[in-house]
């Protein structure tokens, strides 16, 4: 399958220096093809960014930005790529360790599973297997509403649950934090998922079960086998598409695309997918 995505950023860098962290680039994992270009500029002038490798085949572009008084300080970034399975029905893999397996066990930032412990197990409890996954995936869709603008960048998987509403990334905490809970290891993925209404950077998480990972999208707005990684982390505190560091930045408008060659995969929330 290939596919085809993009990212255009618009930001204005405060006076003085802050330095950006940028994870937009698609993740380079085995088994698949990826054509690629990424520009920043900042006032028109091109600047080079340092890559830095992050989980499973993720990478990080970090930029400085130096902004005097008098300058204006506009800043754009442009992504570009389509990336394809070498083979079909191919699954790539990145090897996890028994120290992955671990944190992603653990409570961390925005999946407070400790604090679920209670609820997970009285829930969800007595399930195995991909059998507790679907289980955790359906559980988290009936008691969710998707509604843009709903909740801030500070809450967590316990005020998702509370509030009943979200966007993607706290679906995605919620079944997260419910995984571990229940002593599934867990984790998130930040991915362009062609098929997406309205489309945007897409959350979904991922669950460590016999061996492999598999994708939990509880949002059920895009086929899970389209989507294409970008990061991989603990929660969303790992997997930011921007970061900014020192004097900061003020967001601007953004626009991000993702689509796949012919029909888009039919999706079944049943159906046992891994991502490359």
């Amino acid at each position: 399958m290939r596919r085809t995505v993009s990212a255009e950023l618009h930001v204005t860098a405060g006076i003085g220096t802050t330095e950006v962290a940028l994870q937009v680039a698609l993740a380079r994992v085995p088994g698949l093809r990826v054509s690629e270009s990424l520009e920043i500029r900042q006032d028109g002038r091109l600047l080079e960014p340092a890559e830095e490798p992050t989980a499973h085949g993720g990478r990080m572009h970090l930029v400085t930005l130096d902004r005097a008084a008098e300058q204006p300080g506009e800043v754009s970034v442009r992504y570009d790529a389509s990336v394809e399975d070498e083979a079909a029905g191919a699954v790539a893999e990145v090897p996890t360790t028994t120290a992955d397996l671990m944190a992603y066990r653990r409570p961390s930032r925005y999946a407070q599973s400790d604090e679920l412990f209670v609820t997970a197990r009285r829930e969800l409890g007595g399930r195995q297997g991909l059998a507790l996954v679907h289980a955790v995936g359906d559980w988290v869709a009936s008691r969710v509403r998707y509604v843009p603008g709903s909740s801030r960048v500070t809450d967590g998987a316990v005020a998702t649950l509370l509030q009943g509403q979200g966007v993607c990334r706290d679906y995605a905490h919620l079944v997260v934090a419910l995984l571990r809970a229940l002593d599934v290891p867990a984790r998130l993925a930040a991915v362009y998922a062609p098929g997406l209404r309205p489309m945007d950077f897409h959350a979904v998480a991922e669950a460590w079960v016999q061996g492999q990972w598999y994708a939990v999208d509880a949002t059920r707005m895009a086929p899970r086998s389209a989507m294409a990684r970008i990061s991989t982390g603990r929660d969303a505190a790992d997997t930011a598409f921007l970061s900014a560091y020192g004097a900061g930045i003020q967001m601007g408008p953004q626009t991000v695309t993702a689509t796949v060659d012919g029909n888009l995969p039919v999706e079944s929330a049943d159906t046992a997918v891994q991502m490359p």
